[in-house]
Formats: structure tokens, C-alpha cells, sequence
């Protein structure tokens, strides 16, 4: 493995670039590469294996969809099983994390050194950050997961209303603060690890330098192709629900009933969507449209509590804030132990399986995608900055919509005797639209606003996790534009197959196997914590040293290897590298 010695930019050793010819030189692109190349043979296993592993699975779902479904089934009843403990601890940590990297002194680093300036306004950035990891999620769940724990919900007593409280503060909890500090943890090691010390931005060099030296090799070819691997399938399941979710809107306004050729058009609209946004970059295209998304959104929250159930809409938000302040303790650490005496014989058979676990274990596989754009959006805050603008601020955003939307879809579900239960019933990605139609004056309106949210929700994740399956893949090359619809292209061809061959069976079955896949993932995401924390309180003179060096943007200096300490690298004029260089020859 050698040094990138930024080749484009590097005076020829015969020619240095001095004086004026120096001045006019472009500055170079920070955070200059200061990280590993990867030898030949591991990054062609990097790109052949993951497109193997994935067909693999996709074949043998398809031919065996009965034989899949049961064996995914009982893998996701051995997790839930032997391993809920395990996702309980893993989240209240990340919570525990976050809150330390918000308020001791490492808060105060700045992500791209001390130089750096956030390359996006805070709307913009919100946008986004929101837009790429709950979006989607949210316009789904809000009314769906409400509606389906109000009979039936630990924890939190059950009131006058029976456990309509308690369905809405779970709703707050599985998609607020422990979920968002779950992808804020991960996309912190990502971004300190890239903006900070010149790394790739890559789970392979966020986590393996933790390891022994002689493991690093293979344990980064595997860690990279966790990550790609996830990234793909959570993408195409992704891609095949929103395609579903989308057609439910478009019936629920113009009658069309949805079919494979619907869901089909939808793949293409959405796939041709994400390509332009990939090929007019970062800052055009997907600040663009997650900016559509916030407005739209709040149109959306403001329109329903405007001319829904104003009253109860707002006593409800009160009543179920307070309460989820209370009893968020006992929510983050609630196990369901009484079920570890026995032997579980499904993870139907446990609460925590139908929901804490499986969202946690949702969150998990997805923070590939997630938190990799994250950190690429987030150069020149803070880490404080940072940590309370990726937990806070969409927690709060999270909560307000839940108690708005969900608060209305209880309401409208007693008044119609069960209607919107019955809804949620029969398609779960039907709970919302059902509801908005409810609203008086302006349901229809909402139908249509929320049929764009959902494409436009969507498109965003998907740009989000094309850019980053881009630097997982392609690192430390930059990926261009051409490479990144190709990526588009081939998962909308994955979620094409499974669609039109399987149906929403055989999606769910390949979905629920991604999540198993949290799991081990999980495994790789506590070292990479683990490594963050070392780095940072390990970080002294010269890692701040270098971590300015990494981010000048000076052409007439070059980054070389650091004869003092294996592995660290300096920044020095071209001229004063050519003398090293003659002096050692």
C-alpha cells in the first residue's frame, strides 16, 4: 500500500511551479488524501463480489420464495430471540456517545479543520440530512405505526383513550433522538475519519487502523463489502415500497388501480429523477429538491392541523411530549426480559420483534448509505455543531409531525368507527392517504401534496445513497457523474426484478434479509465507535498539525510520508520534496 501523493496536482519533479506560475495555480480540493490505496486484487473482490453475492440472493429468493421467506424467518426469530439485549445496549451507547461528543471539549473540532466553512445553509443542510435518513420512513410510518399500536403498546399506561397515548409517544421514540443518534454516531466516525485526517470516506478506513496490522487487509475487504452490500439491497427494497406507496397515491386520488405496470413507470420516473439530480452534482441537484421536500412538508403538517382536528391535534401534542419525556428512560432500556425464560418460537411472539428490534435493526442497515452522505454534506461544522443538528433539530421536526399527522389519524379513526384502522388493515402504505382524505376542505389537495412527497422523499434517499455507494466503490477515485447513473440504473434493475418476478412478497422477504444483516453490521459499526473515541482522545499536536496540513488548500505544497512516524504524513513545498529527494539518492 502506498501514499497518494495527489499525482493531478504535483509539480513535475523537474519543473516545480514557483513564483507567479505558482500564484495563478488552482487551489488543490481538500481534504487533500492522506489515506491507503487499495491493492489491485482487493478492490477488484470489492467491485466483482457484492454484484455476485446480490444476484445470488435475488435467484434464490425468486426460485425458492417459500423456502426464503422460512429461512430469513427463523434467522430474524434467533436475533430477536438471543440478541435484543444486544440492540438495547447498542442504542442507549450511541445515545450515551453522542451526548459526549456534544458536551466535553472534543465538541469544539471542527470537521475539516479549523479553517473550514459549512458548504450548505442550515435549511439546506437540514433538508437534506432529514430528507436522506427518515423522509421516506416517516411519510410511511406516521399513520401506520400509530394506528397499529394503539390497542397495544408496553411501557406506558393505558389512559381514558385506551393506548392512543402510548401509540404516539413509541411512534416518537422508534423515529426520533435513538434513531437519529444512531446515525449521527456512525456518520461523525465517517466525517472526522474523511474531512479531518484524509481518509476516504469509507467504513474500510473510519474503523481498521483500531485492528492489529497484519488484520487490516482482510478485515477492510470485509468491512467494505458489508457496507456495499447493504447499501444495494436497502436501496432496492427501499426503491420497490416507495414505488408501491407512490401507485397507493395515485389511486387514492385518481382511482387508477396500481399494477406491476404502474409500479414499473414509477421505478423509471424515480430512476430518471435521481439521474439528473446525479449528474448536476451534490449541491445543485439534491439540495434542490430536499428543499422542495421541507416546504412541501410543512405545508402538509400546517394544512392538517389548520383544518383537521386543531384542538385535539394540539391538547395531544402536549399530552404525549410530556410523556415522552418521562418515560424515555424506561422505553430506551424495555427488553421484554420475561421472554428470555423460554424459548422463542417466532419473532411474532415478541413485541420488541415486530417493533423495537426490527427498527433499530431498519436503522442499522441503513446507516451505510445514511450517515456516509451525512458526512459529506457536514465539512466546516463542529462536532457539537454537528451532533446537535443531526439528533436534535429532526427529532424535534419527527415529533412535531408525528403528533400532528398521527394525532389526526386517531382522531379520524374513531370517528369513522375503525376506518382508518380498516385502511392500515388492508395496505399499510394506504394508512396516510386514507387519512388525509378525511380532512375537510383541502384532503384532496393533501393527496396530490403527498403523493410528490413520497417521489420526492425518495429520490432524495436514493441520491444520497448513490453518492455514497459512489465512494464506497470507487475510493479514493473520485466517482463521475456517468458512474453514478449507473449505480441508479442498476438498482432500479434490482427493484425492477423484484417487483415484476416476486411481487411485495418476495420485496419483504428480501428487505426483512437485509435487516438480519444488521446483526453482524453491528458488530463493525461498535469497533468503528470505539475507534472514533481513541482518535479523539488521542488527538494531540500533530494530528492537529496534520489535520490543518490536510485541509490547505495551497498548490504549492505536496502531502509525502512522514519518515518519523509509519503511517503519518507532512506537508512540504514541491521544491523542498525534490531536495529530500535528491539528498536521498
Amino acid at each position: 500500500m502506498t501514499l497518494d501523493k495527489a499525482k493531478p496536482r504535483t509539480p513535475r519533479r523537474s519543473e516545480p511551479e514557483t513564483g507567479a506560475n505558482a500564484m495563478a495555480a488552482a487551489p488543490v480540493e481538500v481534504p487533500r488524501f492522506a489515506g491507503l490505496h487499495i491493492p489491485p486484487i482487493d478492490r477488484l473482490l470489492i467491485r466483482v463480489i457484492p454484484p455476485v453475492l446480490i444476484i445470488g440472493v435475488i435467484i434464490w429468493v425468486l426460485t425458492n420464495p417459500v423456502d426464503a421467506a422460512a429461512a430469513i424467518s427463523e434467522m430474524r426469530t434467533f436475533v430477536t430471540g438471543r440478541f435484543t439485549w444486544l440492540f438495547i445496549l447498542y442504542s442507549v451507547f450511541t445515545v450515551v456517545v453522542c451526548i459526549w461528543l456534544a458536551t466535553s471539549k472534543v465538541g469544539k473540532i471542527r470537521l475539516g479543520g479549523p479553517n473550514a466553512k459549512p458548504q450548505h445553509s442550515k435549511f439546506a443542510w437540514y433538508s437534506m440530512l432529514f430528507a436522506c435518513g427518515q423522509g421516506i420512513g416517516l411519510i410511511f410510518w406516521s399513520v401506520a405505526e400509530p394506528i397499529m399500536l394503539r390497542d397495544e403498546n408496553p411501557v406506558i399506561p393505558a389512559g381514558p383513550s385506551g393506548g392512543a397515548e402510548g401509540a404516539i409517544v413509541w411512534t416518537y421514540f422508534h423515529w426520533g433522538l435513538t434513531a437519529w443518534a444512531m446515525y449521527c454516531v456512525v456518520a461523525v466516525c465517517l466525517a472526522y475519519s474523511h474531512h479531518n485526517l484524509g481518509k476516504t470516506l469509507t467504513f474500510r478506513e473510519a474503523t481498521v487502523d483500531i485492528l492489529p496490522r497484519w488484520s487490516r487487509r482482510g478485515a477492510g475487504v470485509v468491512v467494505e463489502l458489508l457496507a456495499i452490500i447493504a447499501t444495494v439491497l436497502g436501496l432496492a427494497t427501499s426503491f420497490g415500497f416507495a414505488a408501491m406507496q407512490f401507485s397507493s397515491g395515485i389511486t387514492s386520488f385518481t382511482g387508477i388501480a396500481a399494477s406491476p405496470v404502474m409500479w414499473f413507470m414509477v421505478i423509471l420516473i424515480f430512476a430518471g429523477i435521481t439521474s439528473v439530480s446525479a449528474i448536476v452534482g451534490i449541491n445543485k441537484g439534491m439540495a434542490r429538491i430536499s428543499s422542495v421536500n421541507s416546504i412541501l412538508s410543512i405545508v402538509l403538517v400546517v394544512a392538517v392541523l389548520i383544518f383537521g382536528p386543531t384542538l385535539f391535534i394540539i391538547s395531544n401534542m402536549s399530552q404525549t411530549f410530556g410523556s415522552f419525556m418521562a418515560n424515555f428512560v424506561d422505553m430506551s432500556m424495555w427488553t421484554d426480559s420475561g421472554l428470555a425464560t423460554t424459548t422463542l418460537a417466532s419473532w411474532q411472539d415478541s413485541w420488541n420483534g415486530w417493533w423495537t428490534v426490527f427498527i433499530w435493526c431498519w436503522v442499522i442497515a441503513f446507516s451505510p448509505f445514511v450517515a456516509g452522505f451525512i458526512a459529506r454534506i457536514s465539512r466546516g461544522r463542529t462536532i457539537r455543531e454537528f451532533v446537535l443538528g443531526v439528533t436534535v433539530i429532526p427529532t424535534l421536526i419527527v415529533m412535531v409531525w408525528v403528533a400532528v399527522i398521527g394525532s389526526a389519524a386517531i382522531f379520524y379513526d374513531d370517528k369513522s368507527d375503525r376506518g382508518i384502522s380498516a385502511a392500515v388493515a388492508a395496505d399499510t402504505s394506504a394508512g396516510l392517504f386514507a387519512m388525509l382524505d378525511a380532512v375537510p376542505v383541502v384532503g384532496t389537495i393533501l393527496l396530490v401534496v403527498a403523493t410528490i412527497l413520497v417521489a420526492t422523499y425518495y429520490v432524495t434517499s436514493l441520491d444520497s445513497g448513490i453518492y455514497a455507494l459512489s465512494e464506497f466503490v470507487s475510493a479514493p477515485h473520485k466517482s463521475g457523474p456517468v458512474f453514478r447513473v449507473v449505480l441508479v440504473l442498476s438498482v432500479g434493475t434490482v427493484t425492477t426484478v423484484l417487483l415484476t418476478l416476486g411481487g411485495t412478497a418476495v420485496v419483504d422477504t428480501v428487505q426483512t434479509g437485509t435487516i438480519i444483516g444488521a446483526f453482524p453490521f453491528s458488530f463493525v459499526i461498535l469497533l468503528m465507535i470505539v475507534n472514533l473515541i481513541r482518535r479523539l482522545l488521542k488527538r494531540d499536536k500533530a494530528i492537529k498539525r496534520l489535520e490543518r496540513d490536510i485541509n490547505n488548500p495551497d498548490p504549492t505544497l505536496i502531502v509525502v510520508p512522514d519518515p518519523r512516524k509509519e503511517g503519518a504524513v507532512r506537508l512540504v513545498s514541491a521544491e523542498v520534496d525534490l531536495e529530500d529527494r535528491a539528498a536521498r539518492e
